[in-house]
């Protein structure tokens, strides 16, 4: 029987589109900085493909291209003109790493940011920096960004979404500063991309990228981005494609598994964290894997770790339940067949389970 890859936050398949408009960029095959004939027609791609990055995600700022989203956030928390650093606990590890000595903002059991809290470090903050991921990538929970937005502009700070999971499926946020990641919309691995506002927010750091980034962009995947973003349409997803889980739901329920959509300030489609009574979350993974099924254990970046997730710990969630939890995301390929299946595997995994418990 055909796998079925529901793992589409830790990265999701090449679309069509992408790939043809990679084969199209390797053959601009001079460096875009280059003075002659070949390397201005690199560089007149390269331009037009930031034209059609802003007008896909509406974008009316800057657009500095990376190697991803890890670097993407360093580039922020590095070199932006701000000055204390304020982070959501809730963050991707890339995010928390570029920022070592950041204040660690508390979120709530429903995984939307403690207000109170952060209004009052807001205040003790001098012109804070504050990084706010768009969509958890473990849970799926989007944060209150008109509000968030509002507090840090009243605080005369600045405001950096994550925006990787978000990005291709959902408008972005109101923010100063956004990341975006090729790989988790359909585009290759390997590039994303830093939306600034106004240059003048970051220090210059390099020769590329009008001297906000060092290395030679890679026009090929920048080319495969920008058609990537084009390719997602409006639903991202068919919601036909995802409705066996209201019906799966109801199963978790009812079996005594928890359903941690359910708890959230406000879910969305792409991602589920589900936990299943009676079975760690890695036995699970290695049985669906048996099973034709890929998913997943939180974020991709810490998976394997065999510490709980720093998310589900956040929001409070006790270490039992947390070590029971898969997450499992779909993406712009995924049918409504392929969760079907998953979803009957699953039903067919916890009732084993409870049958050898009793």
């Amino acid at each position: 029987m055909t796998r079925i890859y529901l793992d589409h936050a830790a990265t999701t398949p090449l679309r069509p589109q992408a790939a043809e408009a990679m084969r199209r960029g390797f053959e601009l095959w001079a460096n875009p900085s280059s003075p002659h004939a070949e390397g201005r027609a690199a560089r007149a791609a390269l331009e037009d493909a930031r034209r059609r990055v802003k007008e896909a995600l509406r974008w009316e700022g800057e657009v500095i291209f990376t190697s991803g989203a890890s670097e993407a956030a360093a580039l922020a928390m590095g070199q932006a003109k701000a000055g204390e650093r304020l982070v959501a606990a809730v963050e991707h590890e890339s995010v928390l790493k570029a920022a070592p000595g950041a204040t660690l903002l508390p979120v709530r059991a429903d995984g939307a940011l403690d207000l109170e809290v952060f209004v009052r470090e807001l205040a003790a903050a001098d012109e804070p920096l504050v990084a706010v991921q768009a969509i958890n990538s473990e849970t799926g929970n989007r944060q209150d960004f008109a509000e968030v937005g509002r507090l840090v502009s009243d605080a005369g700070g600045l405001l950096l979404a994550d925006c990787a999971q978000g990005a291709g499926k959902f408008p972005l946020p109101g923010a100063d500063m956004a990341i975006i990641s090729a790989h988790k919309f359909g585009g290759p691995v390997g590039v994303g991309a830093l939306l600034v506002r106004d240059f003048a927010m970051l220090q210059p750091s390099g020769g590329q990228e009008r001297g906000y980034r060092r290395g030679t962009e890679s026009l090929p995947a920048v080319l495969g981005l920008a058609a990537a973003l084009e390719a997602c349409g409006d639903p991202y997803l068919d919601p036909e494609v995802l409705e066996p889980l209201h019906a799966l739901a109801e199963e978790v329920r009812a079996l005594g598994g928890t359903w941690l959509s359910d708890g959230l300030s406000d879910p969305t489609p792409y991602i589920r964290a589900i936990s299943m009574p009676g079975l760690s979350g890695s036995a699970q993974l290695m049985r669906f894997d048996m099973a034709g099924i890929a998913v997943s254990q939180g974020s991709a970046c810490s998976s394997g770790s065999l510490r709980t997730s720093h998310v589900l710990e956040a929001m409070g969630l006790d270490a039992d339940t947390a070590s029971r939890t898969i997450r499992v995301s779909f993406g712009w390929n995924t049918t409504r067949d392929e969760v079907e299946r998953f979803c009957e595997a699953w039903i067919a995994m916890a009732r084993q389970a409870a049958d050898r418990a009793a």
